[in-house]
């Protein structure tokens, strides 16, 4: 059965660009990025990597902790490294999962359970459904699940937004509607009621449907 949203992330132990981890244990308290590659030395990957090495400082800001993942050993990915340096200005500053086995690609059912075979023997178009990206909560729960083509270079300043919306409603009964931003307002949540509304939002909010209510933004 595939995940879902809601349901507890897999926990593993692997070895990273960083040393082995157990990953629940390495998520602690904080929230959790893990986006997954097809193969060590592809190119929309190598921006991707590159990408979040530079943005790193906006998931540190949320408490998020990002995690890689390639279907290759962890010494392929220290060579990657080098060249995603070289040509994006950045190398990873966060660790990249070592998977040549394919347990944990098999265990997030990025890869069928009947797959095998040495890593170093498969090709991208192999792993090709291993571009996923999962964002993982303090709680140890999924709370968004993305599936990239490898012809598509994903777009993590809307993980980052994503990563916002989430936040914000867990604390506070919101929704955000469609291409929100911070800052933007937000729908107050339906399940609740007209008094609780008005006492929690004292300085007022626009009905447009007794459904849809705009509210500013809670701090």
């Amino acid at each position: 059965m595939s995940l879902q949203i809601g349901d507890t992330a897999p926990d593993f132990e692997a070895e990273t660009t960083q040393g082995r981890i157990r990953f629940h244990e390495w998520i602690g308290d904080s929230w959790a990025v893990l986006f997954s590659h097809p193969k060590d030395f592809t190119p929309v990957c190598t921006t991707e990597l590159g990408y979040m090495a530079r943005i790193k400082p906006e998931f540190d800001k949320r408490n998020v902790k990002i995690i890689g993942l390639s279907v290759d050993a962890v010494n392929d990915h220290s060579r990657w490294a080098n060249d995603i340096k070289e040509t994006q200005g950045a190398a990873p500053n966060y660790p990249i999962i070592g998977d040549p086995d394919l347990r944990i690609a098999k265990l997030y059912n990025m890869l069928p359970a009947s797959s095998s075979g040495d890593a170093s023997q498969r090709t991208a178009a192999d792993n090709f459904t291993v571009r996923n990206v999962f964002v993982i909560g303090p709680d140890k729960k999924i709370k968004l699940i993305l599936v990239y083509p490898m012809s598509t270079g994903r777009n993590f300043d809307e993980v980052l937004r994503v990563i916002d919306s989430i936040q914000l409603t867990a604390k506070h009964k919101v929704a955000t509607p469609v291409n929100w931003k911070p800052g933007e307002d937000v729908i107050i949540a339906p399940s609740v009621s007209e008094e609780e509304a008005k006492k929690t939002y004292p300085q007022g909010y626009k009905t447009l449907k007794p459904y849809l209510r705009y509210v500013q933004q809670p701090k």
